[in-house]
Parts: structure tokens; sequence; C-alpha cells
């Protein structure tokens, strides 16, 4: 009878273990997936930043010397990524292929300037930061004028914060539910365990003595649980890397750096801590009342 009484108590505790380490492993997932994104949230926003550029048109009197000068010190500035120079006759042949006809014939020349397009570093994109330099480029001898899409710089702007913003909120949110779910999880399995703790507490075990196998078992569920955890984030992120290679997930090692360290940390302080508070709980109680 004793036997069979030990069996079932082995099968019961072994099959919470297993719920907690499911219940850990899914919510650090989840968690882990929303890390990601918003990890990523801002290379994505700088990456869309990056094609927007400032188009330069220069005067018809600057010559090709200069022009290479011009450009040379445009690429040695600290907002500049990329530079690409397009002549007048490139600019025809392209707005002829837009259009679909060749508009020099009826306007017996070219009207096209040469013109100098500036990609800049995800941080000059801005409103404030672009009008600045407009203004500089203004004030420069080789340009006749300066474009940019200034509308699609604000709505770019605005909505890159409205986002963020957002993707804050969700995660802490998130972040808050997975402390809750496995604060919960651990909690039960430690009140399933109460009698055993309580005996040795009655024998002369002292709290810490108690409390140390304890969360050493809950911290061991916790690592094994953001082991699955990073498994299955290993597995979204290579096929992310495969289908959206412009992310650069597999090549970015500091974003898998903070992801894997943000996934074991959490599970490590949120188990700890959730262990350490419910033992303590129990080891206050009196006898009669656990069974309330």
């Amino acid at each position: 009878m004793s036997s069979k009484f030990n069996t079932y108590q082995k099968r019961r505790l072994t099959s919470s273990y297993f719920s907690v380490v499911i219940s850990i492993s899914l919510v650090l997932f989840m968690v882990g997936v929303l890390g990601l994104v918003l990890l990523k949230s801002t290379n994505v926003a700088n990456h869309f930043k990056e094609k927007v550029a400032i188009n330069l048109f220069l005067k018809d009197e600057v010559s090709k010397k200069q022009i290479d000068k011009f450009c040379a010190s445009l690429r040695e500035e600290t907002f500049t990524k990329r530079i690409v120079y397009v002549s007048k006759k490139q600019a025809a042949k392209d707005y002829s292929r837009e259009i679909g006809e060749d508009f020099l014939t009826f306007l017996g020349g070219n009207p096209l300037k040469n013109g100098i397009d500036i990609y800049l570093k995800a941080d000059f994109v801005t409103s404030e930061k672009m009008l600045a330099l407009e203004k500089k480029f203004n004030k420069n001898l080789f340009v006749a004028a300066v474009s940019y899409d200034k509308p699609l710089i604000e709505l770019l702007t605005k909505n890159i914060q409205r986002i963020s913003f957002w993707l804050f909120i969700l995660c802490g949110f998130f972040a808050l539910i997975a402390i809750l779910l496995i604060n919960s999880s651990i909690r039960l399995t430690i009140y399933s365990k109460r009698f055993n703790i309580k005996t040795m507490q009655m024998v002369g075990a002292t709290k810490s003595f108690v409390r140390k196998p304890v969360l050493w078992r809950s911290i061991q569920l916790g690592m094994i649980g953001a082991f699955i955890a990073l498994l299955g984030l290993a597995v979204i992120i290579y096929y992310l890397d495969k289908y959206i290679p412009v992310l650069e997930l597999i090549k970015d090692y500091m974003t898998l750096l903070f992801l894997v360290g943000g996934v074991v940390l959490a599970a490590f302080i949120i188990t700890l801590l959730s262990t350490f508070f419910a033992t303590q709980r129990l080891l206050n109680l009196r006898t009669d009342e656990l069974y309330y």
C-alpha cells in the first residue's frame, strides 16, 4: 500500500514539474518573440529611414572635376550613408523610360540637371535635421536646388514613434502576464508539497535548510523552460532569416545575445523570487492553516 502511494506521489510530482516547465517555456517563448520584435523594430525603422534621400541638383556650370571633389567631400560627412551621382543624360533616359516616350525630341534639348542623391544615416532622418541640411546645401555654390519628400519624412517619423511606443507598452504588458503566470505555476507546485515542507520544519529543520532544495529545484525547472523557449525562438529566427533576409537576424549577434540573456535572466529571477516568497509563506503558516 505504501509503495503504491509513493508511486502515486512521484507521478503527481513529476506531472506538476512537467506542467511548470511547459508553462514557463510557453510564456518565455511569447515574451522572447515580443522582445525580438522590440529589439529589431529599431533596425527595421532604420532600414526604411535609410531609403530616404536628399536630392541635390547641380548648376550647369559646375565641371566634372568639381562634381567629383564635391561627391568625395559628401562621402566624408557624418550624415552620409551613401551617395549616388546621376548625370543629366542618365536622368533623361530614366525619365523617358518612366513616361514611355522620348521627351527630348519635343523639347530639342535636355532641361534636366546633374544630380546627387544623398542617402542619410537613420539618425539624421528627422524633419528638423533634414531641414537644417536643406538650408546648408542651399548655401553651397554648386547647388541649384535641394529636394526631398517632406510629408514622407514627417509621416515616417510619427509612425515610427507611435509603433515604438505601443510595442513598448505591449512588451511590458506581456512581461507582467509572464511574471504572474510563472509565479502562479510555481506557487501551486510548492503548495502541493506543503505537508512535506512543514514536516521538515517541525522536526527541527531551519527555514534556510528547507528553502534551499526547493529554490534549487525551481531554478532548474526555470532553466529547462528557458532552454525549451530558446529552441522555439531559434526555429522562428531561422525561418525569419530565411524568408526575410533583410532583417539579418542570424548575423545580428548583439540582438541574439540580448535575447538569450534576457530569456535566461527572466527565468532565473522570476522562478527564484516566486519560489522564495511562496516557500516563505508556507513556512510561516501554522499547522492547522495548511488545510485551507
